[in-house]
Formats: C-alpha cells, sequence, structure tokens
C-alpha cells in the first residue's frame, strides 16, 4: 500500500467513525485544574502504597518474621 493510499485510508476511517485526533495531545501537559480535595486523596493514596511497599520490604527481608508473630 503507497503512503498516499495508507493516509486516504486512514481519514476516510476516522471520518466515518467519528473518531477525532489531537496530535499537540502529547506535546504538552494537561493544563487542567486539580480540587484541593482530590490532591489531599491522591497523597493518601501514594502514602499507603508506600507502606505498604515497606511493609512487604520489610517481610521479604526477614522471611523468619513471618512464623514469629
Amino acid at each position: 500500500m503507497a503512503r498516499t493510499e495508507y493516509e486516504t485510508a486512514v481519514a476516510e476511517f476516522i471520518r466515518s467513525k467519528g473518531i477525532t485526533r489531537c496530535p499537540t495531545v502529547c506535546l504538552a501537559p494537561a493544563q487542567g485544574a486539580v480540587s484541593v480535595a482530590d490532591q489531599m486523596a491522591l497523597r493518601q493514596r501514594a502514602e499507603q502504597l508506600e507502606e505498604c511497599r515497606q511493609e512487604k520490604l520489610r517481610t521479604l527481608s526477614n522471611p523468619c518474621a513471618r512464623w514469629v508473630a
């Protein structure tokens, strides 16, 4: 398939399916505003994940600790 045929086929697919593309999406970060509540929830989630990761590391570094408790 020649390049022009490919581009024509892609353009037709996009037109027929109603799909739009935005080539600038990958070029710049999003400019959306995040609420304070969402920021807090994200921070808490990150802290929970870090605690789980630390606990897993403690368990893996001392495998006998599972049996002592």
